[in-house]
């Protein structure tokens, strides 16, 4: 199954292999290039590929050189990705991500600001400049003003999105970032209809995609999830009311998508069965599953039912043929430079070589 069409919505993949998203830091300035367009192209093996996280405004740039989609320039060296992937044959979201609190000044422009659900610090260490850390920052809570604005500035991103070329969007609502910080009892302990309760926790997420969703079509829409996610004080309290309610109103607007991160093969919580049957019993569009598989797993979980798609993060960044590879049952490359993963430049990026042919 895994290397078998599929139709998602209104977009015939060639297999369903997913390229997952990855913070890979090479947007120097913010702008896409055409350093990131090879890296794209290289591996449009898969028939969809979700881009690394894309800020939708200057508060959302809270990593080191990740590229953005709120100028006019931005939307131009997107093009350059896009028409290559398009050109072998693949479909490619961009993920629209927001780093709220785990956001570092030093990395940001100019007038930015670190912006929260609540004044929670972060646990952990923030990354300054992609080499050192630091403490992170402390938010200033959102005031209903600054919700509506970045509900806004997801619409104007989705909507450059598509001019840019893409075939959809990703909302990032996992990982510790904006929209998991208010789905979080962690890092959400506002008293107002966006916190709470479990359905008030919910509300910027749903919010969020229903405008999206009616900026560019609830068909060009997915959004990313990660129950169980535990990093940086996003504790994992009432898992299964607030993604059961999540899950079920994201299924009635009619989006594209649900990707369903489990981090436990990198030593995160492990995701429990019964939490990947609720999505899938919840949600009737595509379920994309994400976290440590090979090929004989992933085609598990297809022929379970689990899941439409698969994800593949960390094997895309040495086999930019991982499709191809796997379809063959050919090696891997599976000695990655880690110091170069957020470096800039093309070592580790794009000189990792394909299978002779």
């Amino acid at each position: 199954m895994l290397f078998s069409p599929f139709t998602m919505g209104f977009a015939r993949l060639k297999n369903r292999v997913v390229m997952a998203p990855m913070t890979r830091s090479r947007a120097i300035g913010n702008v896409p290039n055409a350093l990131m367009a090879t890296y794209y192209a290289q591996r449009a093996g898969a028939g969809l590929i979700i881009t690394e996280g894309t800020a939708p405004c200057i508060n959302a740039l809270g990593y080191a050189n990740i590229p953005g989609l709120y100028s006019k320039e931005q939307v131009a060296g997107w093009k350059l990705t896009t028409g290559l992937v398009h050109e072998r044959g693949s479909k490619i979201f961009a993920q629209l991500m927001h780093t709220g609190r785990m956001g570092y000044l030093k990395n940001m422009p100019a007038g930015a600001e670190i912006l929260g659900p609540s004044p929670i610090t972060a646990g952990g260490r923030a990354v300054k400049n992609t080499q050192r850390s630091t403490d992170y920052h402390l938010p200033r809570a959102m005031n209903h003003l600054d919700i509506v604005q970045a509900k806004s500035e997801f619409v104007s991103a989705a909507i450059n999105a598509i001019e840019a070329g893409f075939d959809g969007v990703e909302l990032h609502g996992a990982n510790e970032h904006l929209i998991e910080q208010f789905l979080s009892a962690g890092s959400n302990l506002r008293q107002d209809e966006y916190g709470g309760t479990a359905e008030n926790r919910c509300r910027f997420a749903l919010e969020v995609a229903a405008s999206v969703g009616e900026a560019i079509g609830f068909e060009r829409v997915g959004i990313r999830l990660s129950p169980y996610g535990a990093n940086n004080d996003m504790e994992p309290l009432e898992m299964n009311h607030t993604y059961d309610f999540l899950t079920k109103g994201l299924n009635a607007m009619g989006i594209a998508y649900i990707h369903h991160v489990d981090h436990s093969a990198m030593g995160g919580n492990t995701v429990p069965d019964a939490m990947k049957q609720m999505v899938r019993n919840n949600f009737k569009g595509a379920v994309i599953l994400t976290g440590g598989f090979d090929r004989t797993t992933a085609e598990e979980v297809l022929q379970a039912g689990l899941a439409d798609l698969i994800g593949f993060g960390r094997p895309y960044i040495g086999n930019p043929d991982l499709a191809e590879r796997m379809q063959r049952n050919l090696q891997l490359n599976q000695e990655l430079d880690v110091s170069t993963f957020y470096s800039a430049g093309p070592e580790g990026y794009t000189d990792y070589p394909g299978f002779s042919k």
